[in-house]
């Protein structure tokens, strides 16, 4: 029997005129990992908090949900509440106590299981994610990482029989996002437990997961073996951006066969094809020379008087009309170094200049006034309005800021928005004040592949206008596709910076899969467009 069974399930949200979901049928066996992918505003993040009845949003609903055999509503509170499991996007809207021990506590407190067994479970999963060096910690000293991976145990230690993951790396440096879908597939695998899913980062998703669903508009679009689905995709061509490298190679160059999933498989691939004859184009070198937009020097910063330092010396320039890309894992300074680039926090030793003026110089909110406008990682805090007409109407010519169209969202609430939706919103906003210096704090996470082609294409619009871009990212894809200097942050400073080329062509994990996949076969190619210039195929059928 199936543990879980969608039926002809459609879904409106009040006030729209169309369905967010429609006539989504779907089957999970136990046991199985189920991956859902498909384009923002597809359906992805409705359809999983439907399947959880406390997420559930509110609206117009018709079909049917049967989790082992019985609808979803003859559940009790209790079974609904320990057999199915949620881990969310965002780590901070999941965490609700003070420290880490209390929150693997909570559910089970809650459950009114005797102490007992609380302190069993507890101490089992504690020990099986190796949490017992962080056991003690408060959690808000935690990285983002070891919050998802607390928000994982919390929910593990109810021993539910259905886990559901709503992009759960989203918010997560490359390695830390790599070793978290590791430890779901070690799960799945070792527990049996039953997974589903949803992610835009898809390189360890797909070759992990038993079946794979596409959602597109509201539908399933394909479901089925991970490589079957991928293989057909050559029929839509709009979706192949989400596929692993490999695959987006695999079918850009038309090659046979078997469709590859991963780097490994990948590699294969490229042996067995022919060398095209072209060579890439040289990279511009960086610009050294040019006037700064932004220069940090020796910069110094920590929260609390007596907290321990998160800038260390921080040095860096970033000049007129470039874009650079700052990666960097969890807590190494990122997102920080934008708040003191900002003026909203003031560094304790070091200098900060904008356009060669000291920050503390800018007077009377002169600095935000057409030069510098920040767009925060949580972009709900640039929300004031009630439905996202208002928000963009605010801004004068907000919705024509991005070739993205807004009409179908305009009448929703911007907290009704999905993850993707929201940040493609929030961009609007900030580039209608038309700033010198943008600053992006993880301006990618939730959007999807095509969106996210199209807005690499906004900011280099937007750097041929003069507009000079600050992005810290943990999309490496991205930032190898868009950037003209990448740097990486480690203990708050920078350790190295080059041109994307160089930068991620000597790295070995904050670098891209077709980076992986090309090593010591290709001269140097770090995004699929690059490998696909210097391929031809060759190989068998």
């Amino acid at each position: 029997m199936a543990l879980l069974a969608v039926r002809n399930l459609t879904f409106t949200y009040p006030g729209c005129t169309g369905p967010a979901l429609q006539g989504v049928n779907l089957t999970v066996e136990k046991g199985e990992f189920l991956a859902v992918c498909g384009p923002t505003g597809c359906g992805k993040s409705t359809l999983l908090r439907l399947l959880k009845r406390e997420l559930a949003p509110l609206g117009e609903r018709s079909g049917e949900i049967l989790f082992d055999g019985m609808p979803q509503d003859a559940l009790t509170d209790r079974e609904s509440a320990a057999r199915i499991g949620y881990v969310m996007q965002k780590p901070e809207h999941q965490l609700v106590t003070d420290k880490v021990w209390h929150e693997l506590a909570f559910g089970l407190e809650n459950l009114g299981l005797p102490q007992p067994v609380i302190a069993r479970r507890v101490a089992e999963m504690a020990a099986y994610f190796g949490m017992e060096s962080w056991f003690d910690r408060e959690v808000s000293t935690l990285s983002g990482g070891q919050k998802q991976l607390l928000n994982l145990a919390a929910v593990m230690v109810m021993q539910p029989e259905l886990l559901i993951l709503d992009e759960p790396t989203a918010q997560l440096d490359p390695i830390a996002a790599s070793e978290f879908i590791a430890t779901v597939h070690k799960i799945n695998r070792e527990l049996g437990l039953t997974v589903i899913l949803t992610e835009h980062r898809l390189e360890e998703v797909i070759p992990a997961c038993d079946h794979l669903l596409v959602l597109h508009r509201g539908r399933v679009l394909d479901c089925g073996a991970p490589r079957a689905v991928v293989g057909r995709m050559a029929d839509q061509p709009e979706l192949l951006p989400f596929l692993p490298a490999a695959a987006q190679l695999y079918h850009a160059i038309g090659a046979q066969g078997a469709c590859p999933l991963d780097v490994r498989e990948g590699r294969v691939l490229i042996e067995k094809c022919g060398r095209s004859g072209l060579s890439l184009p040289a990279e511009a070198p960086l610009d050294e020379k040019g006037p700064p937009a932004l220069r940090l020097r020796e910069v110094y910063f920590r929260y609390g008087r007596n907290d321990p330092d998160v800038l260390r010396g921080l040095s860096l320039c970033v000049r007129e009309g470039e874009i650079c890309c700052v990666l960097g894992g969890n807590g190494s300074g990122k997102s920080t170094t934008l708040s003191v680039a900002a003026g909203l926090n003031r560094a304790y030793a070091g200098k900060a200049e904008v356009f060669g003026k000291p920050i503390r110089s800018y007077r009377n909110q002169s600095l935000y006034r057409n030069c510098l406008t920040l767009l925060p990682q949580d972009v709900q805090s640039v929300f004031l309005c009630n439905t996202v007409r208002e928000e963009l109407a605010e801004c004068g010519d907000a919705e024509n800021m991005l070739p993205f169209d807004f009409g179908p969202l305009m009448d929703k609430h911007p907290y009704d928005l999905s993850g993707g939706e929201q940040q493609l919103v929030a961009l609007a906003k900030v580039l209608a004040t038309k700033p010198r210096l943008l600053l992006l704090d993880e301006p990618t996470k939730g959007v999807d592949a095509a969106a996210k082609q199209r807005l690499i294409g906004v900011l280099r619009a937007l750097k041929a206008q003069g507009v000079t871009l600050l992005i810290v990212t943990h999309d490496v894809e991205f930032a190898a596709a868009c950037a003209d200097r990448c740097c990486l942050m480690f203990r708050g400073q920078i350790v190295s910076e080059g041109t994307p080329r160089s930068f991620f062509g000597e790295n070995s994990f904050y670098t891209t899969a077709v980076s992986r996949m090309s090593r010591g076969l290709l001269p140097g190619p770090v995004t699929v467009a690059d490998a696909t210039a210097l391929l031809r195929w060759e190989g068998e059928a």
